[in-house]
């Protein structure tokens, strides 16, 4: 009988992600068989019972939303402030959804949910390098040599930023600008940073674009359900 890794198992089930699901082990919150596991090399059968903070894993349907995330909402499940996260209107559905990835609560744009911890692997994990775009609206001007520089990589307090793909949208003299920046690192507050290395302040930021998904026909706190192709789509692009 073929055996699975148990981060694997618990992704798969639509709980978490395959890397949170190792911590979730590593702290002992994962039984087996009645049995808390701790040991991320753990293997288990298709006949297994797994238990995660005391309920057993059931398998659901797959699910991917393309939410268009409005400013004030949490990046996560739950938030022990009681503030509204990215996950409040969908609890209706009844699935045990997570966001992709996160956007600060004062970034709006594109912010995938889903149940499937295979696939945030792919859209999450450093290595597989899907590409963000911001629309940035900036208090000043990002001049050009700076504008060279974002695009060779700059020096945060982090380490050196992969270079970024920098396109001006409108220039009001001196006034301010309107940028569109594309990363496919996803560092803490990453294009704030970028922009506060030259002392600019952002007015506004949203993710407009995450590799070949845009917000066209959505409104802010509108969403869609991802087509099967689009899916696999971002998975071939992942690996590609």
């Amino acid at each position: 009988m073929s055996e699975i890794r148990l981060q694997k198992a618990i992704a798969d089930s639509g709980v978490t992600s395959r890397r949170k699901a190792e911590q979730l082990i590593i702290d002992g919150r994962v039984k087996v068989n009645g049995g808390t596991v701790t040991e991320l090399g753990t293997k288990v059968r298709k006949g297994d019972k797994v238990e995660v903070d005391g309920i057993p894993l059931t398998k659901e349907e797959k699910t991917y939303i393309l939410y268009y995330k409005p400013v004030g909402e949490i990046s996560s499940v739950e938030d022990e402030s009681k503030r509204k996260t990215v996950i409040t209107k969908f609890k209706a559905l009844d699935l045990r959804l997570y966001p992709v990835g996160r956007l600060d609560y004062d970034t709006s744009g594109i912010l995938l949910l889903t149940n499937d911890g295979e696939f945030t692997q792919y859209m999450t994990h450093p290595k597989y390098e899907i590409s963000k775009t911001y629309r940035v609206k900036v208090k000043g001007i990002l001049k050009r040599h700076e504008q060279k520089m974002m695009a060779e990589g700059i020096l945060l307090e982090d380490g050196k930023t992969a270079p970024a793909d920098v396109n001006v949208v409108r220039d009001k003299k001196d006034k301010n600008m309107i940028v569109d920046v594309t990363i496919h690192e996803g560092r803490n507050r990453q294009v704030r940073r970028m922009f506060e290395h030259f002392d600019l302040e952002i007015l506004k930021l949203t993710r407009i674009r995450y590799d070949f998904l845009t917000l066209e026909g959505l409104s802010e706190g509108d969403h869609r359900f991802l087509k099967p192709h689009e899916v696999k789509k971002l998975i071939a692009n992942a690996k590609g």
